[in-house]
């Protein structure tokens, strides 16, 4: 993994981690943590997404659609258990 390739990854993550937290009301965890929930979703989406049929296409856009998705569902769970 090249650093280019690491900081795409990072800030895939964070944006989707807080275009999650924006869309799960009251969930804001800081930089750091917007990047973990947005890059934890990104697991949760490559795991699920494919495994139900969907596929919301590829690069940048895809990949941060895909993710916050992850981080919402992964936000929601959050949610309930607490």
């Amino acid at each position: 993994m090249t650093v280019e390739s690491l900081i795409v990854f990072l800030l895939i993550g964070a944006v989707a981690g807080w275009l999650a937290g924006v869309i799960v009301k009251g969930y804001g965890f800081g930089l750091v943590g917007n990047i973990v929930v947005g890059i934890v979703g990104a697991f949760i989406a490559g795991w699920l997404l494919p495994t139900i049929g969907f596929a919301f296409g590829s690069g940048v856009l895809g990949a941060i659609i895909n993710a916050t998705l992850g981080a919402v569902i992964l936000l929601v769970l959050l949610k309930l258990i607490r």
